[in-house]
């Protein structure tokens, strides 16, 4: 298992990729749809503020198949809202061509 401060940088790093993206999406096409892109940066705000708590609040730490469940969970759950986000963006980008 990776140390607390590795899956804290992980989720700091997709995170920020998305609200990157989505920041160059509003330079880009000015205000076009700048309320969908509010959305998703706001979810990727609460996002992240959830992850970071559950990091911090490990259940059952005294079993590692516990701790290793809790992680797997907590890295899919980055992965698939990240993703969620991005379909999101690119869905945006494809009405705006």
């Amino acid at each position: 298992m990776a140390s607390k401060r590795v899956v804290k940088k992980h989720i700091e790093q997709l995170i920020g990729e998305v609200v990157s993206d989505c920041l160059n999406y509003i330079f880009i096409h000015g205000n076009k749809n700048s309320e969908v892109i509010s959305e998703i940066i706001d979810d990727m705000i609460v996002l992240r503020e959830d992850l970071i708590m559950r990091v911090n609040h490990i259940d059952g730490k005294e079993n590692p198949k516990l701790v290793k469940a809790h992680f797997n969970k907590l890295y899919n759950d980055l992965l698939a809202r990240t993703n969620e986000a991005y379909e999101k963006l690119s869905q945006m980008i494809q009405q705006n061509r």
